[in-house]
């Protein structure tokens, strides 16, 4: 498969993978984040309650300082529900998620998770 077929295949089967309350990559994220080189990957993250985790691949991440207005819900000038932009696989256990409208979030690893910390209602 050429690399822009799997990106368009990876961009899809993450567009139809966002779970509720967090975003989440299929697992081909996992082969991306392998590489020893940078990535950056299309990223539509979940804001509905706020920024605060996402999963890309297998992997769930928890944003270093989460985001949200106070009440649960994203803070001003971020879409709702989702915002578009990428996130850049920077090394094994840190991503970065960033958008034309100026937003950066730092994600981190959360060693042997196997869900999310809390689901969106």
């Amino acid at each position: 498969m050429t690399e822009r077929a799997g990106t368009i295949i990876f961009a899809l089967t993450l567009a139809a993978g966002v779970l509720t309350g967090c975003s989440q990559a299929d697992e081909s994220a996992d082969a991306v984040r392998a590489e020893p080189s940078v990535r950056t990957i299309p990223f539509d993250i979940y804001t509905h309650c706020g920024i605060h985790e996402v999963r890309i691949g297998s992997t769930y991440y928890e944003a270093e300082t989460p985001l949200t207005d106070g009440d649960g819900n994203p803070p001003e000038g971020w879409d709702e529900p989702f915002q578009r932009g990428t996130m850049t696989l920077k090394t094994e256990t840190e991503a970065v998620f960033t958008d034309d409208a100026g937003h950066e979030v730092k994600f981190r690893v959360r060693p042997g998770a196997s869900g999310f910390k809390r689901l969106c209602s």
